[in-house]
Formats: structure tokens, sequence, C-alpha cells
């Protein structure tokens, strides 16, 4: 398709791959001009917004927010609450990803239709890896007048290099972490919170396993507090007891149980064994962290993401 009116854009999820890949149109592509952004739900975890931050400073250009975009003014944007209370307080799940939908995705769709309103063909870049699967989730959508491209994928660029992207670029040189902590993700060119959290989002996301809910009540005690609130007040709302991050009967206050917990903690510990024994791994030879923060999806026997929208964890 030729079209002299184009416009490139790049979403940023918080995660490594699309980082990844800003990184690398930055450095490899200079001649394409590429609009960068990142829609914030306004539930990211810490960790992500300085991420996001720090790949602005690096690309050297505003990193813009859709939602932002389309708005004329602050009360146009509609947050988190907004949106539980459209939906009749039924809290977001794999079957019901309403947050997705409306915090993510429609914004960019809106964004962009404006361009597209106008006669441009717009060109969106997507860190698909060429290790990787073509899953349905990746299907170049069916407006001819966006292209969907895969620069990973064309370039055979895998994890591992993905990995040394964000490491060659040192975007955590000047943090204490990096500084003492050489196996830790910051010292890797990751955002931290791949040290305790296989994916970013936001931090009620219903993606979290167990160890990784109490793996937030541990590192960001106020974000598991505002989850329990919200599934206390959906609960309260209907009263059928199905509002739960954990699942039915299993409210996020079970995790308060220390035995519990220990048992959570111990179930890990066995998977990982079990995951190092079958990949023929010497335990000896490699950090806890680095498992958890390379494999995390594999030991669990999930696909990468566990399910979850490429908007979201890539």
């Amino acid at each position: 398709m030729s079209n002299d009116k184009q416009v490139h854009v790049l979403g940023l999820s918080g995660g490594k791959d699309s980082a990844a890949l800003a990184l690398y149109m930055r450095d490899k592509h200079p001649e394409v001009d590429l609009i960068y952004y990142f829609t914030d739900t306004g539930k990211e975890l810490p960790e992500v917004i300085d991420f996001v931050n720090r790949l602005e400073g690096y690309v050297g250009k505003k990193i813009i927010d859709p939602y932002e975009e389309i708005c004329t003014s602050n009360r146009e944007k509609k947050d988190f609450d907004y949106w539980l209370k459209q939906h009749n307080n039924y809290l977001p799940s794999p079957q019901a990803r309403w947050c997705t939908i409306q915090m993510k995705l429609v914004p960019f769709e809106k964004w962009i239709q404006r361009y597209l309103d106008d006669g441009y063909e717009v060109v969106t870049y997507v860190g698909i890896r060429s290790d990787e699967p073509y899953r349905e989730g990746y299907q170049v959508t069916a407006n001819k007048n966006i292209t969907v491209r895969m620069p990973f994928r064309e370039d055979d660029i895998d994890l591992q290099g993905v990995k040394d992207i964000l490491q060659n670029a040192d975007l955590f040189a000047d943090t204490e972490e990096a500084k003492g902590n050489p196996n830790s993700s910051q010292a890797k060119g990751l955002p931290g919170y791949y040290d305790w959290r296989s994916r970013s989002g936001c931090t009620f996301c219903f993606y979290q396993r167990k160890i990784e809910w109490v793996r937030l009540r541990e590192l960001h005690p106020e974000a598991f507090e505002e989850a329990k609130r919200y599934e206390k007040a959906a609960e309260n709302d209907k009263g059928d007891g199905t509002f739960y991050w954990l699942g039915k009967d299993t409210p996020l206050s079970s995790l308060e149980d220390p035995d519990r917990v220990a048992r959570i903690k111990s179930e890990h510990e066995k998977k990982r064994a079990r995951f190092l024994k079958r990949k023929r791994i010497n335990p000896l030879q490699v950090i806890s962290i680095d498992v958890d923060r390379d494999f995390m999806d594999e030991m669990y026997d999930d696909q990468e993401g566990g399910g979850a929208c490429v908007t979201c964890y890539k």
C-alpha cells in the first residue's frame, strides 16, 4: 500500500518487548518519525510509570497518552472507578476484560480514527519477537488503512535479543538497585517489577498468580489494600460472593493468613524446583530471581503473558 500521508505509532505497555522495540526503532530506524504512546489507567505499578518516563528520556520524544489526546478537558477522562460503576461493580476478569477494552483499546481506536478520517495510513509497530508463535490476538486489523509492522519478527530478534537491547540501553544505570545488585531487573535494563512479577499492567491485574498477589502485599501494601476495597465494594453491591480477584469465596484477605502465605510460597518453590529439573538447569548456577523473571509463565504452563492482552503486558 502506498500513501503519501502516513503516521507511525508504537504503543508501550510498560513491558520489556514494547520498550525494547522503542529503543530498537530509535537506534536502528531514526528515519521513521514515530509517535510513542502509553495509556495510563491510573492504576499502574509505580515501577511501570518510572520505566515509561525513562524511556521518554531515551527516545527523546514525549510519550503521549491517547486518552488525554482525545479529551478536551480533564473531566472527560474516565477512570477505573467510573468504568467499574458503568459495569455495575462487576470487577474485570479474563472473561470480561472491560478494563483493557475501555481504558486502553477504545482510547487508542478513537485517537487513530482522527488520522484515518484525515486520509492517513496508520502504521503501528508491535513488539512480537521472532521466537513467539503468531497467535490470533496478533492478527492484522481488517482496516485497509492500518498496517501492522513487527520489526523483531522481520529482523529475527528473539528473547535474548530483547534482553540485550534493554541491557545495552542501561536505563537504570543511576539507581542504587542497579549499582548494588547485578542480578536485579534494573541492572539488566528492566523495570523493577520483573523482580517479583511476570508482566506489567495494573496493580490489581486479575492475571496475577497467587505468589504475585503475596508479593504485591509485601512490596506495595497500599495497592493491595485498594484491591481489597474494590472486591469488598463489589461483594456488598451484589452479595453473592463472586467478586474476588482470586476466585469465588477466596477474598484477598485470605492472604493475610501467615499459614496460607507460607503454603503459597512453598508451592511456588516446588514449581521452581520441578521446572529446573525438567529443564536440566543446575539450581546452584542460577539465581531464583532470574528463574522467576525469565520463566514464570513456563513454570506455570502458561503461554507468554498468560493470556493477557498484548496491550497490557508486551
